[in-house]
């Protein structure tokens, strides 16, 4: 089963992208208080918040997909957005973050809450990154 959303790479189209999910997952299945929507939340907000401070082009949007796999049952999230150049850390090699910093924790959160995640190119213009959850 697929979703996908265009969204405005701002701050109200990344909480509208974790709203969404939310209620994607609410159709598929998953009450907006389980534990598996939680995470889902968690994870499409610091992906899409990613996607919107450091994938903003102006004038692009950033897409949103989630596939439910039944098998398990796993939800891959993809966040796209228009800044290719700028990829994130390879996983495994993430950094912890400055204890007296407000931000560079987003990263660490998805690698800690998903399966895997990791990043992909397809085209020359977008760049993807994505993560899996076991849904329970």
């Amino acid at each position: 089963m697929n979703f996908g959303i265009r969204l405005p790479a701002t701050p109200s189209g990344a909480r509208f992208a974790r709203h969404c999910a939310v209620g994607q997952l609410h159709g598929w299945g998953w009450a907006p208080d389980s534990e598996a929507s939680r995470t889902v939340a968690l994870l499409v907000a610091e992906l899409a918040t990613n996607a919107t401070r450091h994938g903003r082009l102006r004038g692009r949007q950033f897409r949103l997909r989630l596939t439910l796999y039944p098998e398990g049952p796993t939800l891959r999230v993809e966040v796209t957005d228009a800044r290719p150049e700028r990829r994130p850390p390879t996983p495994g090699t993430l950094k912890p973050a400055d204890p007296d910093s407000d931000s560079g924790r987003g990263l660490l959160l998805v690698e800690a809450l998903s399966t895997h995640w990791g990043t992909a190119g397809g085209d020359p213009y977008t760049k993807t990154v994505w993560c899996e959850i076991a849904l329970k």
